[in-house]
């Protein structure tokens, strides 16, 4: 295991209710013929994550039914409905203690970003500083990876469903962005239409 590996936990936000897609939950749609969430803790344990925290919020219970995550810490967010910065903050805080040094952060409806771009990511992790990006022809999107000096910083700020938006922006000198635009497709499942991309 490299140090890498013990020092980024992979991050996952997977709390959503599907607002627009009728109420159905996120986390809970079909993809490849297992539940989305599934599929998203596979694409950050490939990157090289040994350990995955899973925020969960709609629908949790029936998550932990239907989807395998034995191997993941399962973090309930019961303020899911104000939106992904209140995920952001649980995910982050059940990571306090756990020695994990910087979290690669993700999200559970972009099934176009796969384990090259999350490994991408996590190979500019340098230390607990760092504050990197994926960017899709220069635009920062998904995965990111926040070291743990920032953390404090984004839970203080991650409001709504901006997340760590506010503080990369007031932070954007320091933020390192890693193209990721040729091997992945930042897509989101959010309404009926988007369906379509799921296989």
């Amino acid at each position: 295991m490299t140090h890498r590996q013990d020092e980024v936990a992979g991050l996952l936000l997977a709390a959503g209710g599907g607002r627009r897609l009728g109420g159905r939950p996120k986390a809970l749609l079909t993809h490849r013929g297992r539940p989305l969430v599934e599929h998203a803790v596979r694409v950050l344990r490939t990157a090289g994550c040994t350990r995955v925290h899973v925020v969960l919020g709609a629908a949790a219970d029936a998550v932990r039914q239907r989807a395998r995550l034995e191997d993941c810490v399962l973090v309930v967010n019961p303020e899911w409905e104000q939106g992904m910065g209140s995920s952001l903050r649980a995910g982050l805080e059940s990571l306090a203690g756990t020695g994990a040094r910087a979290a690669l952060v993700s999200l559970v409806d972009q099934p176009g970003i796969g384990p090259e771009a999350a490994a991408r990511v996590l190979g500019a992790y340098e230390d607990e500083s760092s504050l990197v990006s994926a960017a899709y022809a220069g635009v920062r999107g998904h995965p990111v990876l926040f070291g743990a000096a920032h953390w404090a910083g984004i839970a203080a700020t991650a409001t709504g469903d901006r997340g760590a938006r506010a503080y990369l922006r007031a932070h954007e000198e320091a933020v390192g962005l890693v193209e990721c635009a040729d091997v992945a497709e930042p897509y989101d499942i959010d309404t009926a239409a988007d369906l379509t991309r799921l296989e």
